[in-house]
């Protein structure tokens, strides 16, 4: 047989990434790009027999926090093992370009505040071979990735630029100040930006406590910034904010996009305070889409949700006054001083005032998270729960937890998407039409939050093993985050399987897939620690027709390049 291709996929369950019904065919791929879907005659110089597998499109991550990671690293893990071929960062307003000289420790104290990724990992990571937002783009593409990376503008990186001082202090920015940020957004979106974010929340803070620059930007500079974009034509809005009130905050989003014509997208969750509020946001942004204006919400996969742990940033007993004589002790010493019942019974007898502190606040809202991790968690499996059932204090029950395997064990609190304890509303944002899944935080919160498995847990939990309520055709989720994704942020080359598209792809054991318990590893600058999380069931992924992954370990093809602005549709399928 000759060889025709570079490589072909043979005998898998197509599913193209357009909702379509799944096919049975083979996928061919030339220069980096799909040649052929169907009965391949010709040969690949490289072949993977996909039977009993399905094949998808790479996935598309458009919430990602690699802006430090990738300065330092060719891989986009934990993003990458999870299937995900491209990932779009500079999320949520944060970020490391522009920025002066002098200015450097103000932006590393943020993403370390914002994003928990500790200040000496940044500061010995960041190589600073950039000052102007073009020349971190030029920095971005000298180096190779194992996924493409797209960059958005950081709104605080750009604030503090600009205004020094005065912009990490959240004063107004005066009509020189706007001007300034404005010529030098649409220089960022013609260097190839694929948007400009920007956050509005006080869960956002500097490491300091300070809250974030942009926290209560003026309309005035956000439409400026937006016009800009306009002017060049090109580039996306991504907005994150607590919408206290909401409707007002989302009119005043609404006019950015009426006036500008670009798109936008807002994080969407269901939040403690009001579980129904997020009905209020989908009202408006239907309103919105039925008068043709460009929006989208972006939802998590699951609850968004702290986990607590002897090696992670917090544990329950994080404020307790006897917990902190060991503190800083070596986990091996603190584990060996936790099993001591002297020891533990000081421990228990001295809560701080209000008991359980920190996310959650609740033995109730407190979970054991096992091998393989539930994240749709029943009230009988909180510490509350289990302690009743045993008999013990809800100490003890969660204590017991945190030292199992070398002290290694992991408790699991939702804080977002989980008022009422199951995942309807996260359904019922999810399946919207106007929504698109996002928030993963991928190379993020490294001691507390491990998300940039939501791709998985989309795969897994929400087409094949949700009990508690309806599930997912795995064609429509197969959809969401490829062809959605992709062109939520403009790239219009990927995200589905036909000729001419980019051949970045996933070869899946469906039926095997699995998400492994989140660990923690120090392979992070300064010896950092961060918290991974792996799956088994990625037979292959792909990404611009090279295999970069093979049963999750990686090939040493590192094919991944930045991309620089939006990306086309193949000509041959631009009416599509």
């Amino acid at each position: 047989m000759e060889q025709a291709y570079d490589l072909v996929i043979r005998g898998g369950r197509v599913i193209d990434g357009t909702g379509s019904p799944a096919f049975d065919a083979d996928v061919a791929v030339i220069d980096g790009r799909i040649a052929a879907v169907g009965k391949i005659a010709g040969a690949g110089k490289e072949e993977i027999d996909a039977r009993g597998r399905i094949v998808t499109p790479g996935f598309v991550d458009i919430h990602t926090h690699y802006d430090g990671q990738a300065t330092w690293d060719g891989r986009m893990q934990p993003s990458s093992w999870h299937g995900v071929t491209t990932v779009v960062m500079g999320n949520c307003g944060v970020g490391f370009a522009p920025c002066r000289p002098d200015d450097h420790n103000k932006l590393v104290r943020l993403m370390e505040g914002v994003e928990d990724i500790p200040f000496p990992v940044l500061t010995q990571g960041l190589p600073w071979n950039w000052g102007s937002y073009p020349e971190y783009l030029d920095a971005l593409g000298a180096r190779k990735f194992d996924v493409d990376v797209g960059s958005q503008l950081p709104h605080a990186a750009l604030r503090v630029f600009v205004m020094g001082q005065r912009g990490a202090d959240r004063e107004p920015a005066t009509a020189d100040d706007i001007a300034a940020m404005s010529a030098l957004a649409k220089e960022a979106m013609e260097a190839g930006a694929l948007g400009f974010g920007t956050s509005r929340t006080l869960n956002h803070r500097t490491s300091e406590g300070a809250p974030i620059a942009t926290l209560t930007a003026g309309e005035d500079e956000l439409t400026a910034i937006a016009m800009a974009m306009a002017a060049a034509g090109r580039g996306v809005l991504q907005v994150v904010s607590d919408f206290v009130e909401p409707e007002k905050e989302f009119a005043m989003l609404r006019r950015i996009v009426e006036r500008s014509g670009r798109p936008l997208s807002f994080t969407l969750a269901q939040g403690g305070r009001d579980p129904k509020g997020y009905r209020v946001l989908l009202g408006a942004l239907e309103d919105a889409v039925a008068d043709s204006l460009p929006m989208k919400a972006q939802v998590a996969a699951r609850p968004v949700g702290v986990l607590f742990g002897l090696e992670l940033t917090v544990n329950p007993f994080t404020h307790y006054p006897v917990y902190k004589e060991i503190a800083d002790l070596s986990l091996e010493e603190r584990v060996r001083r936790l099993g001591d019942a002297a020891f533990r019974a000081r421990l228990f007898a001295t809560p701080p005032d209000g008991g359980v502190r920190g996310p959650g606040g609740s033995w109730e809202r407190m979970h054991l998270l096992g091998a393989e991790p539930d994240y749709e968690p029943t009230a009988e499996s909180s510490v509350a729960a289990q302690a009743e059932a045993r008999g013990l204090s809800p100490e003890a029950v969660a204590l017991d937890h945190m030292l199992a395997n070398g002290g290694r064990g992991m408790l699991y609190v939702p804080f977002l998407n989980y008022s009422e304890g199951s995942l309807d509303a996260v359904h019922e944002m999810i399946v919207h039409p106007d929504s698109v899944p996002g928030l993963s935080d991928g190379g993020a919160h490294v001691g507390m939050i491990c998300d940039g498995s939501f791709p998985t847990t989309m795969i897994t939990h929400w087409t094949r093993d949700r009990v508690r309520g309806p599930r997912i055709a795995l064609e429509t989720v197969i959809r969401m985050q490829t062809r959605d994704t992709a062109r939520t942020v403009g790239l219009h080359d990927r995200g589905i399987i036909a000729p001419g598209y980019r051949a970045d792809l996933n070869v899946i054991d469906h039926e095997g897939l699995t998400l492994h318990a989140p660990q923690v590893a120090y392979d992070l600058p300064a010896g950092g620690r961060r918290l991974i999380q792996k799956a088994s069931g990625y037979v292959a992924t792909i990404v611009a027709g090279q295999v970069t992954y093979r049963d999750g370990e990686p090939t040493g093809a590192l094919p991944g390049r930045l991309l620089r602005g939006p990306q086309g549709a193949p000509v041959a399928m631009a009416a599509e």
